[in-house]
């Protein structure tokens, strides 16, 4: 690695005179802590979680602490967010009779240690506390547990959605226009009107006959053959110790529609969306490494065109081009994978090979 300044000049990309960033090319990094801890509080201070249901009151008070780091990187017009926080929240808490008179006053607080982009799909741990711990105090917590827990992950969940939307970065994420102004008079102007109202009008055309497909995902088709049954191929593929064989990592799978997946030490999750024994498996796919809120579709047919021979056509749907942190061998990698690490490993392990 070249050390600074010392770069081949050839791959440097010079900073533009008038400071712009076109079509956010260039890696731009946003810190998000200060804003993040405003987000927080405007979504949890001074919240009622009871108001007098069951003669309990309790209120959120406010944010006590957010520490760590959040940042947005936002490259080619792409969100990568990333966020590791220790949140704690006070609230208070009152028990009355049935007169209306109170019969205890205490304060509590709530500390979710760590909220994370890494597991932004998941609700974080969170620890409840209060400061009477008698009778009536431990009752005035399992309210807390019971109504302000809920409370509190929904607003953590809105944080990590604004988040992936890029958080105080979401104007960086508008495409620039840069518009050049030439000299001429207002009959050239109008026909520079005309020429962008008749280059809309092709586009339009040509989408019509094109077909639409996503920008930034690709789709991985393979064809591989196997000297087996095609019943013994896919019980191989939907069986979680046979799958702990072949690729010497963890592995959890269920055999049923809709249940989910684990494989290669968690790496990749998903749910089964459709299972023909010996014919067809269809499954949703989520790495881990992906950015946020991004899943795939794999699509495994089985052929058997003759006895012990066995055909199977991969197609791996709305892959990414980049991963989270922005490189751009997703594709290659899990063409790779699918190649290397699962078919030619059933092949040497299982005798497959043809």
């Amino acid at each position: 690695m070249a050390r600074l300044g010392e770069g081949d000049k050839r791959w440097i990309v010079e900073d533009r005179t008038d400071g712009t960033n076109v079509h956010n090319w260039h890696w731009a990094e946003t810190n998000c802590l200060e804003w993040s801890r405003k987000f927080l509080e405007h979504l949890l201070c001074d919240k009622t979680i009871l108001s007098g249901e069951g003669n309990l009151h309790i209120k959120i008070k406010k944010v006590e602490k957010l520490d760590g780091e959040a940042y947005v990187n936002v490259r080619k017009g792409k969100i990568i967010p990333g966020y590791e926080l220790n949140l704690v929240v006070s609230y208070e808490a009152e028990a009355k009779d049935s007169d209306g008179k109170s019969i205890l006053k205490t304060e509590g607080s709530v500390d979710v240690p760590y909220i994370s982009d890494e597991n932004a799909g998941e609700d974080p741990d969170m620890r409840i506390t209060i400061k009477d711990d008698g009778p009536i105090g431990k009752t005035l917590k399992e309210a807390f547990v019971s109504k302000g827990k809920p409370f509190v992950f929904a607003q953590i969940r809105a944080y990590v959605d604004a988040m992936a939307k890029g958080g105080p970065a979401k104007e960086d994420l508008e495409v620039k226009k840069v518009s050049v102004k030439k000299p001429g008079s207002e009959s050239a102007a109008g026909s520079n009107n005309a020429a962008a109202v008749a280059a809309t009008a092709a586009v339009k055309e040509v989408k019509k006959k094109v077909e639409k497909r996503k920008e930034g995902f690709k789709t991985i088709t393979m064809s591989e053959k196997f000297s087996c049954r095609a019943r013994d191929l896919f019980e191989i593929l939907m069986d979680e110790n046979r799958w702990r064989g072949f690729t010497q990592s963890n592995a959890r799978i269920s055999k049923e529609v809709g249940g989910e997946f684990s494989i290669f030490d968690g790496s990749v999750t998903g749910k089964n969306l459709e299972l023909q024994e010996g014919k067809l498996i269809v499954q949703q796919w989520r790495f881990g490494s992906w950015p946020d809120g991004i899943t795939s579709t794999v699509s495994l047919t089985f052929d058997e065109p003759e006895s012990g021979t066995t055909v199977v056509k991969l197609t791996h749907t709305d892959v990414p081009e980049e991963d989270r942190y922005g490189n751009a061998t997703v594709v290659e990698n899990t063409e790779r994978g699918w190649r290397d690490l699962i078919f030619h490993k059933i092949r040497a392990v299982f005798g497959f090979g043809i």
